[in-house]
């Protein structure tokens, strides 16, 4: 060994090779002091077939201080201008910015497809060992990669990758040759570094910010570039930062209206960045609204997601032409959109309000065939759209309920509950529900600790709107430990999560009769389940109200033979409360004495039903059911039925026959 390191170190005397110590990428420094005619080109020097050998007439280079390797750099030859990087074949890579052989547009892609093809940052800095000549934007788009595989939070996953081959030599040579970078390679490596979190005073980032200056002052970059040089000032600075508002005032010297759906796309990203917060620029987005409204017919599927992904950031409320229009284009794209951009789509269209008939059909076309092969959040992320617009596909939900089975365990606590409670609010049971449930105890009986509780409440409580009964666990759910995590720091329990408690507890009581467990703590009870804002049920709709009251007031001969909206002692409000005695008549609503049977009539609008497949959704089921159970006759007048009645004749003998079906009406 010894005698190796020898001969190592005398070739290395013979050929002009420095050994170098080695340092930090957050201290890249600058050249060594040894003369020219002492340092010979390494690039002529070594060989594919890895021997020595003696250069004819090379250049002398000026070799830059970068631990553990070599590399050089050619400043002054007219056939060697800016903008590649060449990888030679050796154990230790060397790099050279070179026009001489610039790869070609087929390389390039080529390249790039293998770079997202790699699953690791080994497979990254492998395929930077195969690859002999290299832009600079791919050896940018090289340094994306390994940020895209290393960040977590805030950080990176092994912080030690930034010090391997050739990774190392890459950054020192991005260093040393900033001044001859093309724009374009610029500003994607500047804000590559930010994305690797590396020191912002470190020498790489300095020399290429300060090269971005000189660029940015020159106004020689393109809108793209503006927006990517922005993107990494923001990380490095924040909003305030003085450079970036001269990025700004060159954006906004350009003419919206003539911008492409790539540069479109770009801007978006860079004001939801952190430029466009607290209603800045608010003038320069109205009109890029505008534009964009007119060539979204012509977006790709990574432009339609990423502007509706920045118009729920900056939360663009008053955009609901641009959504329109986005969720049209959006539907050509179904079938070829990547996991992230669909959920990004279906995130913003939850946040908008939006569903559109036609995108409901693609989504029906396309995720019978994914729901196994999809990622789980995407999955997740369609059945929880469907559940928060209230569309019921039995394709989609017995698709996505039969994937469920096979494919819950390597769910998150949270996607389990989102999806159950899909199926609970729209009051749906798919055909193998059997399966589905046995898979959520299973999933319950392994995982119970790792649910947040409020998570678990809701997953419990959206099985029994079905009628499946968690008795189970509902004994660990009323113990005073899980109560005080359900409360808010300074708040309590909010309003809904006591009545969800009530509800369960009302559930277990009265539909299983067999529960021993613990009782729900008084404390912890509602009166009401009917609330503001999001309630346990659903307010009656008022113009349909009073079509049925005046129907009612025909029949009964007068308005004090019914009551309306009326509270029981169970926490259900009864729309119209009829009372009979024990031989049928009808009583007066303020009598208490006497009352044989109470007639609950639930005049129930299309806020009630899904939509698509009209059912009662699992809140309205499940209040209906639990009213039987307590004596009550549940009469329902569903909107669809109603609707249909021309005449008041009609809308007397409609209810008759609903809430009298077996006398005969002589006269009233």
């Amino acid at each position: 060994m010894a005698l190796k390191v020898i001969q190592r170190l005398q070739l290395f005397g013979q050929t002009g090779a420095h050994l170098c110590p080695p340092i930090g990428l957050g201290r890249f420094s600058g050249l060594l002091t040894a003369s020219a005619e002492e340092l010979l080109c390494a690039a002529c020097l070594r060989t594919s077939a890895d021997q020595w050998i003696q250069g004819q007439g090379c250049r002398k280079l000026i070799q830059p201080v970068c631990g553990r390797m070599n590399f050089s750099t050619i400043a002054k030859d007219p056939f060697y201008t800016a903008g590649s990087v060449a990888l030679h074949k050796d154990s230790v890579p060397r790099f050279c910015l070179s026009h001489l052989h610039q790869p070609t547009d087929g390389e390039e892609k080529a390249f790039l497809d293998r770079l997202k093809g790699c699953s690791s940052s080994r497979q990254v800095l492998r395929l930077l060992r195969t690859v002999e000549i290299m832009s600079d934007t791919m050896a940018a788009e090289a340094l994306h990669r390994v940020a895209d595989l290393e960040r977590e939070g805030h950080s990176l996953k092994d912080p030690a990758v930034l010090e391997k081959d050739p990774l190392w030599s890459l950054c020192c040579q991005l260093e040393e040759d900033s001044g001859r970078l093309t724009e374009a390679g610029l500003v994607s490596a500047l804000l590559a570094c930010t994305r690797l979190y590396l020191d912002p005073w470190s020498t790489l980032v300095v020399r290429l910010v300060s090269e971005s200056q000189r660029r940015l002052d020159s106004t020689q970059m393109s809108l793209g570039q503006l927006c990517t040089l922005g993107r990494a000032l923001l990380a490095l600075e924040g909003p305030g930062c003085g450079m970036l508002e001269q990025v700004m005032e060159q954006v906004q010297r350009q003419e919206p209206a003539q911008w492409s759906p790539k540069e479109l796309t770009d801007v978006y990203g860079l004001l939801q960045a952190g430029v466009g917060m607290e209603a800045r620029y608010q003038g320069l987005l109205n009109t890029m609204h505008s534009r964009a409204v007119s060539v979204s017919s012509r977006m790709d599927p990574l432009a339609v997601s990423s502007v509706l992904g920045a118009l729920v950031v900056m939360n663009q409320t008053q955009t609901v032409p641009l959504v329109i229009s986005l969720c049209k284009q959006a539907v050509r794209h179904i079938p070829h959109f990547r996991d992230e951009e669909l959920g990004m789509v279906l995130g913003a269209l939850m946040h908008f309000g939006h569903s559109d008939h036609s995108f409901v059909e693609a989504m029906e076309r396309h995720v019978p065939k994914t729901a196994f092969t999809a990622h789980p959040e995407t999955v997740t992320k369609v059945i929880h759209y469907l559940g928060r617009r209230n569309i019921l596909s039995p394709a989609v939900f017995d698709a996505v309920a039969e994937s469920f089975v096979y494919r819950a365990d390597d769910y998150t606590t949270s996607q389990v509950a989102r999806q159950i409670m899909a199926f609970g609010k729209l009051n749906y049971l798919p055909p193998n529900a059997g399966e589905v449930f046995r898979k959520v105890e299973a999933v319950l009986d392994t995982r119970f600790s790792h649910f947040q509780p409020r998570t678990l409440l809701n997953l419990l409580h959206s099985c029994i709107l079905v009628e499946r009964f968690p008795v189970n666990f509902v004994s660990k759910v009323f113990n005073r430990f899980f109560l005080q995590q359900l409360q808010e720091q300074d708040t309590g329990i909010d309003r809904i999560v006591l009545a969800q408690l009530t509800q369960l507890y009302m559930t277990v009581k009265l539909e299983c009769p067999f529960y021993a467990g613990p009782r729900l703590l008084p404390a912890y009870h509602v009166k009401s389940f009917l609330t503001p804002g999001r309630s346990l049920e659903t307010p009656v709709d008022g113009h349909l109200y009073n079509r049925v009251k005046n129907g009612l007031v025909d029949l009964l001969g007068d308005r004090a033979y019914f009551a309306s909206r009326v509270l029981t002692p169970h926490c259900y409000t009864l729309d119209v409360e009829i009372k009979l005695d024990e031989e049928g008549y009808v009583l007066p609503a303020c009598r208490m004495d006497d009352v044989f049977k109470r007639i609950a009539v639930c005049i129930d609008d299309q806020m009630r039903f899904t939509v698509k497949e009209i059912r009662l959704l699992g809140k309205e089921a499940i209040k209906q059911r639990h009213l039987r159970i307590l004596g009550y006759e549940v009469i329902q007048i569903p909107y669809y039925e109603f609707e249909k009645l021309r005449n008041k004749t009609e809308v007397v003998e409609y209810l008759h026959k609903k809430i009298f079906p077996l006398s005969y009406r002589l006269s009233w």
